[in-house]
């Protein structure tokens, strides 16, 4: 990692290399929409300032390397992240090709070394302190955008952030993602998704070929539901976003398991399995009143204890067993082809 100043022909436009955006605000990909963050919970707009999922994909026709100009928050000496690894990962349609690690700074470079082949390639980044991709070149040779894929759009939790995974790369949105070769929006809100219905206004004006919802867990403790409250804010919540997406493939997948949380009322008297089944009986009412491109993925089986590492989150082993599940059940509902 090198600093840089002043100004290099060779650098290119980031942002026809970005994957995974849903909004911009001031050029910089933020997760919720900025005109209408005043209706959204603090802890929804915090997380959504976080670029989790933004990634840059390309081909290279001759150039052995990638050069990266970027932004990054620089820690302080009590900043509980002071602590996470700063790294950039390259991968190919075949796995992880490598990793360069380096340390936020307010503007380097990072250069990654590129295999023979074209590609395409991805760049994952590190998301902890929220960098912000400047500008990309190739060294040896241009690069150019990937070809455009389908749009997946994925709301949920932590778990959908990718809570407990060890890289970007590895957390059940990004390994489903890869396997449907997609361009996936990852706008899981780690503390929040509990059916906030700004978000299902936000959904439904969001470009998205396909959709997958994937919360609930969050309304068993940290706001307390009762079961008919989740069953009506199931409904609320697709209809909202089908107002926008009246015939966009709709998946929904509810609540994992949570060993602690499944037979445990909470204070409103519901357990997580009651939850669980008002959303999934929610979903299974829509279908059988006509909504043909709407399916469910019960998630109370997906995962085992041996799955979670804190008895919440999944491991990267379940992550990967979560996302290819999914994959399973897009593929199985015919959403595949958009």
């Amino acid at each position: 990692m090198r600093a840089v100043s002043g100004a290099d022909d060779a650098w290119q436009d980031p942002g026809p290399f970005l994957r995974g955006v849903a909004w911009l605000d001031e050029g910089r990909p933020v997760r919720a929409d900025p005109a209408d963050t005043m209706r959204l919970p603090w802890d929804t707009g915090e997380r959504a300032t976080l670029p989790i999922g933004v990634r840059l994909e390309f081909t290279a026709d001759r150039a052995h390397a990638l050069e990266i100009r970027y932004r990054a928050t620089v820690p302080g000496p009590t900043d509980a992240l002071r602590d996470v690894a700063h790294g950039f990962a390259l991968w190919d349609r075949h796995g992880a090709l490598r990793e360069v690690w380096t340390e936020p700074a307010p503007e380097a470079v990072v250069r990654i070394g590129l295999p023979g082949g074209p590609g395409p390639f991805t760049v994952h980044p590190p998301e902890a302190q929220a960098p912000l991709i400047l500008a990309v070149r190739g060294i040896g040779g241009p690069l150019a955008p990937a070809p455009p894929t389908l749009r997946w759009v994925v709301h949920g939790d932590s778990i959908t952030e990718g809570w407990w995974s060890t890289r970007p790369a590895h957390g059940w949105a990004a390994v489903a993602g890869r396997e449907l070769g997609w361009d996936t929006v990852n706008l899981g809100y780690a503390g929040a998704a509990r059916g906030e219905l700004a978000t299902a206004e936000q959904l439904a004006k969001l470009p998205a070929d396909v959709l997958t919802l994937a919360f609930g867990t969050n309304c068993w403790s940290r706001v307390p539901f009762s079961a008919p409250m989740l069953y009506e804010t199931t409904r609320a919540f697709l209809d909202l976003v089908r107002q926008g997406h009246p015939r966009t493939p709709l998946l929904l997948l509810s609540p994992l398991l949570r060993p602690d949380a499944e037979r445990t009322p909470n204070r409103l008297g519901a357990t997580l399995g009651t939850l669980r089944d008002a959303m999934e009986r929610a979903v299974h009412d829509r279908i059988a009143a006509g909504d043909g491109r709407l399916a469910l993925l019960p998630g109370g089986d997906l995962l085992g204890p041996e799955h979670l590492a804190d008895g919440l989150h999944p491991n990267d082993d379940g992550h990967r067993v979560l996302g290819l599940a999914v994959v399973t059940a897009l593929r199985r509902a015919g959403f595949d082809a958009g």
